[in-house]
């Protein structure tokens, strides 16, 4: 069978699959449930070089498969799952799929140099150990989901827009060459607990509002 499907990938392929679950849901009109698998497969993203890293015998083939794999589900996961879920939140007309292409072109992009980069990491790897080059495109698994609760507060017929300059500015920023630096992990967790903290209380606030 071709492919691998040692335990160094299995997170991407769950990343995957939930995005999956994601797109489903956005279809059927559960923006919570979409949401939220958004937000897992970027949990699922933040771990899954980790994840890989920790088997030290990798074979080169696996390292390149690991980072193709990356980087396919992550189009799928965090270019074209957001633009699902914008769509069903009433991003539509001209400008909307104008916006809604620029992002998918961006996000694809900003994959495609990713990549390349990693075919270069002897010139790059200090840089490369410490920081990103533009805006992570996972970064849209928690921009998303806080913008959406942060909108329990804003007008209907203003929503679109907040959706429409979130992809283009978060399009640009995947784009921009500026350094942002990575995580730690702790810094991960704290984000993951913050999000998480959202889902649980935001739908309640809303109830009582």
């Amino acid at each position: 069978m071709i492919g691998i499907w040692n335990y160094t990938v299995i997170l991407t392929y769950v990343s995957l699959i939930s995005s999956f679950g994601g797109m489903i849901f956005a279809i059927k009109g559960q923006i919570m449930g979409a949401l939220l698998c958004l937000a897992f497969s970027g949990l699922c993203d933040a771990f899954d070089g980790r994840v890989a890293r920790s088997k030290k015998n990798r074979s080169e083939s696996e390292k390149v498969f690991g980072v193709q794999l990356d980087s396919l589900c992550d189009v799928i996961c965090f270019g074209f799952l957001p633009i699902v879920i914008c769509y069903q939140l009433g991003v539509t007309g001209k400008i909307g799929v104008i916006l809604m292409a620029f992002y998918a072109v961006a996000s694809a992009a900003r994959l495609a140099y990713y990549n390349t980069l990693e075919y270069t990491r002897d010139e790059n790897a200090p840089e490369a150990e410490r920081c990103y080059r533009g805006l992570p495109i996972t970064s849209i698994s928690i921009i998303f989901p806080v913008l959406y609760f942060a909108g329990f507060w804003v007008p209907e017929d203003f929503k679109p827009l907040v959706w429409e300059l979130m992809l283009l500015i978060t399009g640009g920023l995947f784009l921009v060459n500026i350094r942002i630096a990575k995580p730690k992990t702790r810094h991960i967790l704290i984000l993951t607990i913050v999000v998480a903290s959202l889902f649980i209380t935001m739908p309640f606030i809303k109830m009582t509002a």
